[in-house]
């Protein structure tokens, strides 16, 4: 059974940092692009920032660009999204996910919640 766990969500000040952490289980961690989706009761669930699997080659979307970094430790299983300067638009649910687009699995966490207020 494949589960990706969340962690490191909360609430910060502009201007702060956190990191989230998602534990993979059940599946071949390698092979799977990792990304971090994040979704507000005001917006559809958006892109945040994926590493592939194997290079580990990153895209960010735009508005995180220069303040985000996504990476991955494959021997541990485990994607981390680095969000720095947050901003009050940064506030939603961050989820992970992983993908193997060439056999069409994908697979979600429940997510964590990052709430930046002041």
């Amino acid at each position: 059974q494949v589960q990706l766990v969340e962690s490191g969500g909360g609430l910060v000040q502009p201007g702060g940092s956190l990191r989230l952490s998602c534990v993979a289980s059940g599946l071949t961690f390698s092979k799977y692009a990792m990304s971090w989706y994040r979704q507000s009761p005001e917006k559809e669930r958006e892109l945040v920032a994926r590493i592939s699997g194997a290079v580990g080659r990153t895209i960010y979307a735009d508005s995180v660009e220069d303040r985000f970094t996504i990476s991955r430790d494959n021997a541990k299983n485990t994607v981390f999204l680095q969000m720095n300067s947050l901003k009050p638009e940064d506030t939603a649910r961050y989820f992970c996910n992983a993908e193997w687009g060439s056999v069409g699995l994908t697979f979600w966490g429940q997510g964590t919640q990052v709430t930046v207020s002041s």
